[in-house]
């Protein structure tokens, strides 16, 4: 008789939930086995295996007016997810599946195409806070262009063909062989923060798709957001806290 079952039945039958339900959550890395996150919906674990399932926050509206709404999105949770919460309303720009913060929706096609103009010409102000590999302790500014790669997921590069791209690196704060950053990004390429840090050796936590050791979430979050008369702040989550 096998000792093994596949991970997302597991986690059905331990949570009482369905088979579909299961796969979804560990596809969003929302499951842990061991103190490790479980990768593979379908790999082999041991049938007395017990998991460890987080919560995915609710996603909280920080401002609303006539033009515009702003999100604090939730780790684990793709921006289109976030839009189907609200009616008529359009993203106007996206973050990445585990990164949190603030994400804006537009209400009106006007506004809407203002703001995408701004974004073009890098006329909004975007601050993040991350925990990252190593330990940072003078500014930067990491100035190298990006390819992005989409097939099945996206995937970006340095690369000498690609689009320009800019991001300042400010120290906060070291502990244990990690830093604290603030960073202010221009252009906001596809995961251009994500790699423009490997590429200076300090890799974002848990961003194991670029260099980064592997952590609960990858510890990214977009802060401030400025654009024309309006500032939106998204309070740094309470997991930020825990390597100080």
């Amino acid at each position: 008789m096998a000792n093994t079952e596949k991970a997302y039945k597991l986690v059905a039958l331990q949570e009482g939930i369905s088979n579909a339900k299961a796969k979804d959550l560990i596809d969003r890395g929302l499951v842990f086995c061991s103190g490790k996150k479980v990768k593979i919906a379908r790999g082999e674990l041991d049938i007395k295996s017990e998991f460890r399932i987080d919560k995915i926050a609710p996603a909280e509206v920080l401002f609303e007016d006539e033009n515009i709404i702003a999100i604090n999105k939730p780790a684990f949770v793709n921006s289109e997810e976030v839009v189907k919460k609200f009616h008529d309303v359009t993203l106007l720009h996206r973050l990445d599946k585990e990164t949190s913060g603030v994400l804006l929706l537009t209400k009106n096609e006007e506004f809407r195409l203002k703001a995408i103009e701004a974004f073009k010409n890098d006329a909004v102000y975007k601050e993040y806070i991350a925990w990252v590999e190593g330990v940072v302790v003078e500014e930067m500014v990491i100035d190298k262009p990006i390819k992005t790669t989409k097939g099945a997921f996206a995937r970006s590069n340095i690369d000498r063909n690609g689009k320009s791209a800019k991001t300042e690196v400010y120290p906060v704060l070291a502990a244990r062989k990690r830093s604290k950053i603030k960073l202010v990004i221009h252009q906001g390429r596809t995961h251009q923060i994500r790699v423009h840090l490997r590429s200076v050796g300090h890799s974002v936590v848990g961003d194991t798709l670029y260099g980064g050791m592997e952590s609960d979430r990858v510890m990214l979050h977009s802060h401030i957001i400025k654009l024309f008369d309006y500032t939106f702040e998204a309070p740094e989550p309470k997991i930020f806290r825990k390597f100080e």
